[in-house]
Order: C-alpha cells, then structure tokens, then sequence
C-alpha cells in the first residue's frame, strides 16, 4: 500500500521525517520510521482496522511481564489500515541457551484453563479461544478440527487424510485421560523467524499469537522448520525441565503447524502432513 504524508500525520508520534520499506514476514507491510528524536518499526494492515493487532499487542503486554519483547509504542486505525508501532530494535548475535531458558520462563507462567479471554478472528486462520478445563477438548475441537474443516473447504483433504486424522484424534483423547496438562502461557508461532537477538545479545521474541495451553506446543513448533539448536533445549530444561516422552508427542503437535501451512501455502505441505497422519 502507498502511505502518503496525510496518512502518517495522522500517526500518535511526533513528525515522521524518514521512512522506507523493511522485511517484516509476508503478512504485513513493514516500515522503518524517523523522527527527530526516535526509530521506530511499523506494521501496517491494510483494511484490516485496529483489531487486527490487538491480539499481537495483548500478547506482547503478557510475554513482557517474563520475557523480552518489543516496546508497543502505539496501535490503532487510520482510513481502515490497522497500525501497530514498536521500538526499533539493532539486531545482534546471543545465546540460544539464554533464549531457551527465557522461553521456560514464559512456559511457567500458569492458569487454571485452557485458551483466552478473546478469540483472533481478524486473520486467515481464525483462532477459537474459549476456556476449556479439558485440554484434549480444547486442542481437538479449537485448533485441529477447524483446520482439518478449512483444508477440505481449499480441496486439500481426502477420505485418506480424514480416516487417519480421526485416528489420532482419538488416540490423543485416550493419552490425556490419564496425563495431566498445566495450562502454560504459550508464544503461539515459536518458529526461528520470530524470535532475534538485540545487538547487546539478550535474546527477544516477537509476533506472537498467544494463548495458555500445553507448553509441548511451543516445543513442537521449534521442531517443524528447525532453527533451534541443542543449546536451546539445554536452557529450556536447566529452567524447566521438559516430561519424559516428549518425542512420542511431538508429531501431534507438529500436524498443528503443518495443517496451518496446508492452507495457506497449499499441497506443498502435504506430504509433511501425510507422513504425520500414516503413523495413525
């Protein structure tokens, strides 16, 4: 989108007096803003208005509290665009041991249900967040089902698919009537494009889709496209220590992410998801 000088007085910052396109993911417009005094990084969602990322921003507020994160500046709407301004951050070098145990950290952070006080349906895949006190409940019907529902809308499901899909929701079911889950604060997209490293080294996360669920989640998520290495791991667990089994699990919760790609990116995907569901 072309943003002119009316659209960024409208701006809550002091007068912008440089500004030029940066990568920032393929969902948003990404920007570098100037002031006199300040740097400042913009997303901006075109036609989307304010709520696009107010999800984001309550995320960061609570990531915040135990981890580092971008400082939100300010959001809102400007001629239905939907705006979120951050600080800008020199990106550097860091630990991935310090990121791992700064990732636990926010996995300790604990409630009593699963889900969020608001659902985030502003964006492709829709994100259903009632509380439930079950989490097999919570993660079959709210996450899985609804993607498997989305992926046969696009075409790409198949009575092959849903047999086995159904299989391993059912054996997911069985595990945890007799496995009991804490319900952890969750980044929500834990792949390596959103997390970095300021120039001081101290790691940082960002873009996140948060909600409280089974810390394994997150874990699954750093598994599917790699970026993370042992070292990480190693800080995750001299924190907070990961359940034996982990690796029996993994791929039920990778088939989240993978079902994800399915539908936005297509059949590519496919063979990844087909190689999770064969084991069921």
């Amino acid at each position: 989108m072309a943003i002119d000088n009316n659209w960024l007085t409208q701006l809550p910052i002091e007068k912008v007096e440089r500004i030029h396109s940066v990568s920032g993911g393929d969902i948003n417009d990404s920007y570098s803003l100037q002031t006199a005094s300040n740097h400042y990084f913009m997303k901006v969602q075109p036609n989307r208005g304010k709520v696009f990322f107010d999800h984001e921003v309550e995320g960061l507020h609570l990531l915040g509290e135990v981890a580092n994160t971008p400082k939100v500046i300010a959001s809102g709407e400007i001629n239905g665009d939907g705006y979120l301004i951050q600080n800008w951050v020199d990106i550097g070098q860091g630990s991935q041991y310090e990121l791992g145990q700064m990732v636990a950290k926010v996995h300790q952070q604990h409630t009593e249900k699963f889900g969020l006080d608001h659902d985030f349906t502003a964006g492709k895949l829709p994100k259903i967040n009632t509380w439930q006190s079950d989490w097999s409940t919570f993660y079959i019907n709210q996450r899985l089902k609804p993607l498997a529902k989305l992926a046969d809308q696009n075409g790409r499901w198949n009575e092959w698919r849903e047999k086995h899909f159904q299989s391993l929701c059912n054996q997911f079911k069985q595990y945890y009537e007799n496995h009991k889950v804490l319900p952890s604060l969750l980044h929500g997209d834990l792949w390596a494009g959103n997390f970095m490293f300021e120039a001081s080294g101290k790691p940082m996360l960002i873009d996140p889709d948060v909600f409280y669920g089974d810390r394994e989640l997150d874990i699954a998520m750093t598994t599917v496209f790699g970026g993370f290495y042992k070292e990480f791991y190693d800080g995750y667990n001299s924190v907070y220590p990961l359940e034996t089994g982990l690796n029996s699990r993994i791929p039920w919760y990778q088939l989240n992410y993978l079902l994800a790609h399915l539908n936005l990116f297509g059949e590519t995907y496919g063979p990844m998801v087909d190689q999770i569901l064969e084991k069921y």
